[in-house]
């Protein structure tokens, strides 16, 4: 099967890798309890789901090779996870990972399977998404990935430049697991990242940072999340130069990059092409079980009040509304599954209701 590109309805997916450092770790005023927010802010960023295409090959990978620990696995099917997911006869098989105090959902859809990560995927590509793992060593887990011979997306581990106040000194690397999904390893300089990350550990690799995503229009993107959602602009920085193109291995690469928190978990981050301009749209057919449909879990007290939030034209719906979940194994009792500006999937879950 092979993809249309084409704009249908919402602007499509980007995709990029990025290398900022954004003041993460602040949690939101209205969460800092822990508790949901009333307003229908989004309290946080619960998980990110990557849909796969063998289970089992991408759990051995995510283990083996970065360390994830599988938490749990199920099976699911029926009504209402057709409707949650917008994709009818699905049947899922979904493994929890985490590192640190992140967590990853991994999703084989054994029926329908969906369409394979186009091979000439760019990071520029608005279907693109990634997560940024922090390692302690760069040069030590950059070595473990040559071991366990994966694929390289960036030439190799680029150091920031001093001159860009936000970003330099960072150490940054981009591959893809199995599925040709691009994934980033990080490392901060002292004084950059949340403290966290600069704890004394004998672990290499450490925790999720962030996930990015690469967006059209940063200020349409911000109605959604920063006005509609309720995240926090946790910081802004423009790179560019041959480090950032190395990263990105897109040349003349020019970046805005926009780094947003909910109370907890990990960022959100848009990377804005300034330069090249020719990033391809998400297809306007994509769907759930396509391997480019990434999915980021975000928590909120009340999905109603949170959807009728959203600025008019900014999202829209996968699922038929609110799915009220009597089958609780994904853990949430009520789920809606929307798509961003870009085409972005979001997963709007409540808990308790």
């Amino acid at each position: 099967m092979t993809l249309r590109f084409a704009r249908v309805g919402l602007r499509a997916v980007s995709g990029g890798l990025t290398l900022l450092f954004l003041s993460w770790g602040a949690a939101l005023p209205w969460s800092r309890s822990g508790a949901l927010a009333a307003d229908g802010s989004v309290s946080s960023v619960e998980s990110v789901a990557i849909v796969v295409s063998d289970l089992e090959r991408s759990i051995a990978f995510f283990h083996d090779v970065l360390t994830f620990e599988k938490r749990s696995a199920i099976e699911v099917a029926g009504d209402e996870y057709e409707r949650l997911f917008g994709v009818f006869g699905a049947r899922l098989r979904i493994a929890r990972m985490t590192l640190g105090d992140e967590s990853i959902d991994l999703i084989q859809y054994l029926a329908p399977e969906g369409r394979p990560v186009p091979p000439d995927s760019r990071s520029h590509d608005r279907w693109f998404q990634h997560i940024a793992i922090i390692v302690s060593d760069m040069n030590r887990a950059y070595a473990k990935l040559r071991e366990r011979g994966v694929r390289h997306a960036s030439t190799g581990p680029q150091r920031l430049p001093d001159w860009n106040k936000n970003a330099g000194g960072i150490q940054a690397f981009y591959f893809k697991d199995p599925d040709g999904h691009a994934l980033e390893i990080l490392a901060f300089p002292p004084g950059k990242g949340a403290a966290k990350w600069h704890q004394s550990t004998d672990r290499l690799f450490l925790g999720i940072d962030h996930t990015a995503i690469v967006v059209d229009d940063t200020d349409a993107s911000l109605r959604f999340y920063r006005d509609g959602l309720g995240l926090r602009v946790a910081g802004e920085s423009e790179n560019y130069g041959i480090e950032q193109e190395r990263l990105n291995n897109v040349f003349g690469a020019r970046l805005r990059i926009t780094g947003l928190r909910a109370g907890s978990g990990p960022g959100v981050e848009f990377l804005d092409y300034l330069a090249p301009a020719d990033g391809r749209a998400t297809p306007g057919d994509v769907r759930a079980n396509d391997l480019i449909s990434w999915q980021t879990r975000l928590a909120t007290a009340d999905i109603k009040t949170t959807t009728a939030r959203l600025p008019p034209r900014t999202f829209g719906f996968v699922s038929p509304g609110t799915i009220r979940m009597t089958d609780l194994a994904l853990g949430f009792t009520a789920g809606a599954l929307v798509r961003d500006p870009d085409g972005h999937a979001i997963m709007l879950v409540e808990a308790g209701r």
